[in-house]
């Protein structure tokens, strides 16, 4: 989505992910490797009020590139669905990504997410337009939540 963001972008997307966990006790949240360096964040966040899609949850990751490859987006967005789904008690999740964006959309498929493409969409992002294709996340689909 845009690659790196500067610092004011990052900044101003972490206060965000603060706001957002203080009003609504969840958001995006850091992911470490097991020696505690900072490998990413993952999470879900309320949709911004004019979404195309209307109001919904969405679930995200961002890891740097030294990090991919290993696991955690998977491992991560997995505790973030079951926590989505019991604490929170989110119905429905959805998630979407870019057409060319293989590695997320590989995730989505391990995570058993659901394609649906009649939600897929397009929309002005960083002053670009941006197409984003959809996957879903039930609480009735079982094996979201275990594991």
């Amino acid at each position: 989505m845009g690659g790196p963001l500067d610092e004011a972008q990052s900044d101003a997307k972490f206060d965000r992910y603060v706001a957002t966990f203080a009003r609504h006790g969840f958001a995006r949240l850091a992911i470490e490797d097991q020696q505690g360096h900072f490998v990413g964040y993952a999470g879900i966040m309320p949709s911004r009020p004019d979404h195309v899609l209307g109001r919904h949850v969405e679930i995200g990751w961002r890891l740097a590139r030294l990090s991919w490859g290993h696991g955690y987006a998977t491992e991560a967005a997995q505790a973030v669905l079951r926590d989505a789904f019991t604490r929170v008690g989110a119905t429905e999740v959805l998630a979407y990504t870019a057409p060319d964006n293989a590695r997320s959309q590989a995730v989505m498929n391990r995570l058993g997410l659901r394609r649906e493409p009649k939600h897929d969409f397009s929309t002005e992002y960083n002053g670009k337009m941006w197409r984003g294709l959809v996957w879903a996340a039930a609480a009735t689909d079982g094996s979201l939540t275990s594991g």
